[in-house]
C-alpha cells in the first residue's frame, strides 16, 4: 500500500517534469558588451596600404586564423581587433624593409555567418549584420514553424577558452558573428 501511495505522490512531479520546456535549464545569455569586435575564421577584411595599391585588397581570415598578404606574408588576425591587425601588418612591413613608416587600414567587409536551426521553416547559414537579434535570425530562416517555442531560443557561442557554450536567450538577444541559434520544439 505504501508503494502505491509513493507512486501517486510522485506522479505530479513526473508530469511536471514532462511539461518542462526544452532549454529551460540553460544558463542565460550574458548581456552584450560594447567591446571591440575580434576577427575570426571566415571574416573578410579589406586591407588598405596607403601609397601602394599592390598591397591593398580584400582578404579572408583562414581557418588557421591568418591572412596572407602579397610581399608581406601571413599575419595573425584571429582574436585581434582591426587596429591590432593594422599594427601587426605595419610591424611586418617594417621588419621586411618594405616601408619605413607604413600606413595601414583594416576594415571588416563580411562577418562570419550565423546559423539558425530547429523549428524554423528553412534553417541554415545566414550572413551576419551588426545589430542582428535572435528574432532577426529566425526571420531570415523563414520564421518559426507551427511547433516552435517562440518565447526564447538557444544561442551557442564560442567562449573565451575557444569552446562552444550554449545559453538560453530571449528573442531580442543580440547575436555575434559565428553564433548558432536553435529554436526548440514545443511539447503538446
Amino acid at each position: 500500500m505504501k508503494t502505491s501511495r509513493r507512486l501517486f505522490a510522485l506522479l505530479p512531479l513526473g508530469a511536471l517534469a514532462a511539461c518542462s520546456s526544452q532549454g529551460s535549464g540553460l544558463p542565460p545569455l550574458p548581456d552584450a558588451t560594447l567591446s571591440a569586435y575580434r576577427l575570426g575564421p571566415e571574416d573578410q577584411v579589406r586591407v588598405t596600404v596607403f601609397n601602394d595599391p599592390r598591397l591593398t585588397g580584400d582578404f579572408r581570415v583562414s581557418d588557421a586564423g591568418t591572412i596572407a598578404l602579397p610581399l608581406v606574408g601571413t599575419v595573425r588576425a584571429a582574436g585581434l581587433t582591426t587596429p591590432e591587425v593594422e599594427r601587426a601588418i605595419a610591424n611586418e612591413m617594417r621588419s621586411k624593409n618594405l616601408f619605413r613608416d607604413p600606413s595601414v587600414a583594416v576594415q571588416v567587409i563580411t562577418y562570419r555567418p550565423v546559423f539558425v536551426l530547429g523549428m524554423v521553416e528553412r534553417g541554415g547559414q545566414f550572413p551576419y549584420q551588426p545589430g542582428m537579434t535572435a528574432l532577426t535570425g529566425v526571420a531570415l530562416a523563414g520564421g518559426f514553424n507551427y511547433r516552435a517555442i517562440r518565447d526564447y531560443v538557444s544561442v551557442t557561442r564560442i567562449g573565451p577558452e575557444g569552446r562552444p557554450i550554449e545559453y538560453r536567450a530571449p528573442r531580442e538577444a543580440l547575436l555575434q558573428p559565428g553564433d548558432t541559434v536553435t529554436v526548440f520544439e514545443r511539447r503538446f
